[in-house]
């Protein structure tokens, strides 16, 4: 059986994999990414087991990556939105997005395209909006179905979209983030 930590290994990329590295881990974060926060519509987007999508989330949040949100109290239901930590994950998330499309997309082409909310092109390399040239964060862009979308994922991703712009635009929690000073550009 294979461990699920790098014992011994002094790196960066090997404890940020003991977080995030495990299949089901990085598909959850795509859905909260994508507006899914709640346990039933991560379950019913996955397929997962429950009790690996619990353990998953109670991973995620006990990292400081999302934070459990109730939204109902009878009875009580909670959510799961990206916290700072969380956030900064968005960059590799598009990469790896990226780069199964150029590598890896059924033939129709992506399943997902990302979209800025502002003009509507596409968001580029660098994360840089093809269209009009502006640099983009998580909370500018939206995902819409690609050509690649089956008609259950097209369906699931506009639900998960409409649910999120009704609510918290994505469970983003974007006063924190607007908060903190810019990042110094990096080379």
């Amino acid at each position: 059986m294979l461990k699920n930590d790098y014992e011994g290994q002094n790196c960066s990329i090997a404890r940020t994999l003991e977080l995030v590295g495990e299949r089901w881990t990085i598909l959850v974060l795509r859905d909260v990414f994508l507006g899914r926060r709640r346990f039933d519509q991560m379950q019913r987007s996955l397929g997962v087991a429950r009790n690996v999508l619990a353990a998953r989330l109670e991973r995620l949040v006990r990292e400081g990556i999302l934070e459990k949100v109730p939204y109902q109290e009878r009875p009580p239901r909670h959510e799961y939105r990206l916290t700072d930590k969380g956030l900064d994950l968005w960059p590799v998330i598009v990469e790896l997005l990226r780069w199964g499309d150029r590598h890896a997309a059924p033939a129709a082409g992506p399943p997902i395209v990302l979209l800025h909310k502002g003009c509507g092109g596409e968001l580029g390399e660098h994360r840089v909006c093809a269209r009009c040239g502006e640099s983009l964060e998580v909370a500018d862009v939206r995902a819409e179905p690609g050509p690649g979308a089956s008609p259950r994922f097209a369906e699931s991703l506009a639900e998960a979209s409409s649910r999120a712009a009704a609510t918290s635009g994505a469970g983003l929690r974007r006063s924190a983030r607007e908060s903190r000073p810019a990042r110094p550009a990096t080379a």
